[in-house]
């Protein structure tokens, strides 16, 4: 696949080619940068594994290959309701997922790259539109979304399919200036029973879904930051 440029915009011509037979994301619309796709991978990563291990929608905002936030759906205050012109009326769960993520840390988030773990909506498109994103990358989208996001950007938005059944290889491989490094690829599964073995006193419910969002956000490949409350 041709990118845009690589990791600077001088940097031309860029590519990124899969490792298998099929890559683990396609792009339904615009030409992503090198940052792009690493925000993308790295943001579906932890969306991905971080709403399989607490059953809920998860969302990523990424900036710069950093997560900037990440949350689980949940409640939103009045002040985010109102910052991101929800309206009064309750707003779904991935809407609410990415709010609460992007408003970790709005300044960092801004131009970010979104990452949510279920099929884009209606009402998160929408919301979408009116903020400074560069792209998102989803496990699907519901009729008319990919339309909506497209003409963004004026037409230069983002927008990225993930593949859920993909497997990445067993090795992680990178080179850097003149150096190969080569591991096993890290595939530890983290659940709630990682944090079963407490010893001393007890964590209640909320402290160990904030836990566990935290070590899937230090397992994740590009991360730097503490991921915002997945409860509060």
């Amino acid at each position: 696949m041709n990118l845009r440029y690589g990791m600077n915009p001088h940097q031309r011509p860029a590519t990124v080619e899969p490792l298998g037979d099929a890559p683990p994301v396609r792009v339904l619309h615009g030409q992503p940068s090198y940052i792009n796709m690493l925000d993308a991978l790295g943001g579906w990563q932890l969306v991905r594994e971080a709403a399989e291990a607490l059953g809920r929608p998860a969302a990523a905002s990424f900036k710069h290959v950093s997560p900037a936030g990440a949350a689980l759906a949940g409640t939103l205050d009045a002040t985010m309701t109102e910052t991101y012109g929800l309206g009064r009326a309750p707003v779904g769960a991935l809407t609410s997922a990415y709010v609460r993520a992007r408003d970790t840390d709005p300044k960092s988030s801004y131009g970010d790259f979104a990452a949510v773990s279920a099929p884009v909506d209606a009402e998160l498109a929408e919301l979408l539109r009116r903020l400074v994103c560069d792209g998102i990358v989803a496990p699907g989208y519901e009729p008319g979304t990919v339309a909506a996001l497209s003409a963004k950007k004026n037409g230069a938005f983002v927008v990225l399919e993930a593949d859920p059944a993909y497997q990445p290889p067993t090795r992680e491989i990178r080179e850097v200036h003149g150096m190969r490094f080569v591991q096993p690829r890290d595939d530890a599964v983290l659940d709630r029973t990682t944090l079963a073995d407490v010893q001393v006193g007890t964590v209640p419910d909320g402290a160990l879904d904030d836990l566990l969002l935290g070590l899937i956000w230090s397992v994740t490949p590009s991360r730097t930051r503490s991921p915002t409350s997945a409860t509060g």
